[in-house]
């Protein structure tokens, strides 16, 4: 091989992870919200919104969710709503939210069987499939006995565990912005609306700077956000951003199919972090990393804040 040759190949490869094309699969935890449902005059803002972005999304449902409020029939409508959209793919989070660290194995497989009734029943009437499982809280367990149990488990009842990359505390946004919105306050709530954008923005950059460092090339991302007032209004802003910035929106499916995410979970503690975290073999290696986040410290302190009221 010649230099000039040799001088080439090494070109093309530069502008090929230059030309990466960035993805993203937008995932959704705890759906339905039967609460807001109910607030909004059974209607759902957020739904009304992703319909009109075509664009694929996962969801995880907490079926316990149906019978938090007195409309329990309106509810199960909801449900069969999001269930029918052909861009929707389905999930199972559980019955009722717990942690799995706290209940065990075999307490926690009566939430994972006790969450999937409905929603399978659903899946089946809409010629689609209930693949994947995720864990409230992110929490896999408090010990890597933990670990391999539940992982055992899910595998035998052909549950995919679903991963996440990046994650933005939007459930505490949403809590401190529905506060504002109730007192009226819409320019207060606008600030924090707009606080999530770019919080959320800088995430993704400093995962996109990770992944880079540790696979030199974009990978395929998933997000995981709730369904919350804040997303009713601001995931649209969102992922007009994301688009921006050369993002394409893609199924939980594909984006799975990217190799980073057949490798091995070294981390067994029950805290919810970045699965890119959790392939770094060592606290050595993450503390550092973690140290660089970008900061909550603002939207924790609001929010901590209102607890106490």
């Amino acid at each position: 091989m010649t230099l000039k040759h040799l001088l080439f190949i090494v070109s093309c490869t530069v502008i090929q992870m230059g030309n990466a094309q960035k993805t993203v699969a937008i995932t959704i935890d705890d759906v339905p919200n039967t609460r807001l449902y109910q607030k909004h005059g059974y209607s759902s803002k957020l739904m009304a919104r992703l319909d009109s972005l075509e664009i694929p999304i996962a969801i995880f449902i907490n079926e316990g969710l149906l019978y938090r409020t007195d409309s329990i029939t309106k509810n199960f409508e909801l449900l069969r709503q999001w269930a029918q959209r052909n861009y929707i793919t389905l999930g199972n989070h559980s019955f009722s939210h717990p942690r799995y660290s706290e209940m065990g194995i075999k307490a926690f497989a009566d939430e994972i069987v006790k969450g999937e009734a409905i929603t399978r029943e659903l899946a089946k009437k809409n010629n689609k499939s209930l693949d994947y499982f995720r864990f409230p809280f992110n929490d896999i367990g408090q010990d890597s006995l933990q670990h391999v149990q539940v992982r055992q488990y899910l595998k035998d009842k052909g549950y995919v565990l679903t991963p996440h990359t990046v994650e933005s505390s939007d459930w505490m946004f949403s809590s401190v912005y529905e506060h504002y919105l109730d007192q009226k306050d819409f320019a207060k709530a606008k600030e924090i609306g707009e606080a999530y954008l770019a919080t959320t923005l800088a995430y993704f950059d400093f995962f996109e700077r990770m992944a880079q460092t540790k696979y030199q090339r974009p990978i395929q991302q998933i997000y995981l956000c709730h369904d919350n007032p804040l997303n009713a209004d601001y995931l649209p802003k969102l992922v007009a951003a994301l688009k921006k910035r050369g993002y394409t929106m893609v199924g939980l499916g594909e984006a799975l199919q990217d190799t980073v995410y057949a490798q091995k979970d070294e981390y067994y503690k029950k805290w919810g972090v970045s699965w890119l975290y959790r392939w770094m073999p060592s606290q050595e290696e993450r503390v550092p990393w973690m140290k660089q986040e970008p900061s909550t410290t603002q939207i924790q302190e609001l929010f901590e804040a209102l607890q106490e009221k």
